[in-house]
């Protein structure tokens, strides 16, 4: 079946996981500091004052919206720069500790990679709705030699809030630091307390891209892994987009304070959509906790249909979502949460709200679905 542009309505963007688009306070904050965030900051002179005045601006503002000093939050290129930094300065740090690194079966790929890089592992699982096995994690962490562990707090694949306060009770009795990931909550829902070090990515709360935070609260041991002038405290490799840093800070601040209303407009948004794909959809599985999970974010699998065909049929029709398996594409591979999770991998579609997605928009996707899913079963003969 050869598919062709469809499109009911405008094109609807629904993969906020990824990257949300820019929140209107961050273009203003973005073009207003395009003219004295320029110079290096870190220089005498009347233009490097003015930028520094910007930088402390917007780390005092993000420092605040968390919850933390303005002296423990660093920004840093990106997200993974900053799980990279964390996880590898955290390790460090701790050398003396242990060498080993305590993560969940469900992390971030960027973890993954420190991990590897690091090369000693204890991999703890989760169960089918890809919340962690408490129990599991208890004994990984109490075990002698571990250095550092490392949970996501809230699933980028299927949104399944993680019982961080309850991790990291485990990980204070044994005296090891707690690395949180916290990308795809901050801005949705309250982190709770008890992390060590902590990081996330502006562009998934509305902030640009190339703005990454890592916080290491004070007394955690930290010890940069990377070349540089001060090995105990966090520095960007290199100069920050300097605007981008303070049009990310703005934003954050504006995104929660809408954060409690925009979670009841797209919690409700995401169960009619859950409702209905189970409804309308044959031999399809709702993926990830019922209750306990991100208010913007659901993700379905759908039997005997394959998960590329139906992203690309889904854009043709003025649909962008993602599948769960999106931080690992590169690979070829099927997803390692859902693999994790033991849930049917196969057709997998990731749909992620934000603040412009309307009820227009949902209805359309729902309405568009089924015949799309039925189309390419039909193709391949089933």
């Amino acid at each position: 079946m050869e598919y062709t542009a469809e499109q009911a309505g405008r094109p609807a963007y629904l993969d906020a996981a990824s990257a949300a688009p820019m929140h209107p306070v961050a273009r203003q904050a973005l073009l207003a500091s395009l003219e004295d965030g320029w110079a290096d900051p870190d220089r005498l002179y009347a233009a490097g004052r003015r930028a520094q005045q910007l930088r402390d601006a917007a780390t005092a503002t993000a420092a605040e919206c968390l919850g933390v000093r303005p002296d423990e939050l660093t920004f840093l290129p990106s997200g993974t720069a900053a799980v990279h930094a964390a996880v590898l300065g955290g390790l460090a740090g701790r050398a003396r500790a242990g060498q080993t690194l305590v993560h969940s079966a469900i992390e971030h790929s960027s973890v993954l990679h420190a991990a590897a890089r690091h090369g000693t592992a204890a991999e703890v699982g989760v169960a089918r709705s890809g919340r962690l096995d408490l129990d599991a994690w208890h004994a990984a962490v109490t075990r002698p030699g571990v250095a550092l562990a490392s949970l996501i707090s809230a699933s980028h694949e299927v949104g399944t809030l993680q019982p961080v306060a309850a991790a990291a009770e485990s990980c204070a009795q044994a005296g090891v630091p707690l690395h949180v990931d916290a990308a795809q909550s901050i801005g949705r829902v309250p982190v709770p307390p008890g992390w060590s070090l902590l990081t996330a990515s502006a562009r998934k709360w509305g902030g640009p891209s190339g703005v990454g935070v890592l916080v290491v609260r004070k007394g955690t041991r930290w010890l940069s892994p990377y070349p540089g002038d001060d090995l105990h405290r966090p520095h960007p490799p290199g100069a920050l987009d300097l605007p981008a840093v303070v049009a990310a800070a703005a934003s954050l601040r504006a995104v929660l304070a809408e954060a409690q209303t925009e979670g009841v407009r797209l919690g409700a948004l995401v169960d009619r959509i859950r409702g209905c794909v189970a409804a309308t959809v044959p031999d399809v599985e709702i993926v990830g906790d019922p209750v306990e999970r991100l208010p913007h974010l659901v993700t379905f699998s759908c039997l005997y249909v394959d998960g590329e065909a139906l992203l690309h049929a889904l854009d043709r029709h003025g649909f962008a979502v993602s599948s769960g398996s999106s931080c690992t594409a590169s690979t070829l591979r099927p997803s390692h949460v859902l693999e994790a999770m033991g849930v049917l991998s196969h057709g997998n579609v990731r749909v992620s709200l934000h603040r412009g997605t309307t009820e227009a928009d949902v209805d359309r996707f729902l309405a568009v679905l089924p015949g799309v899913v039925a189309g390419i079963r039909e193709e391949a003969g089933m």
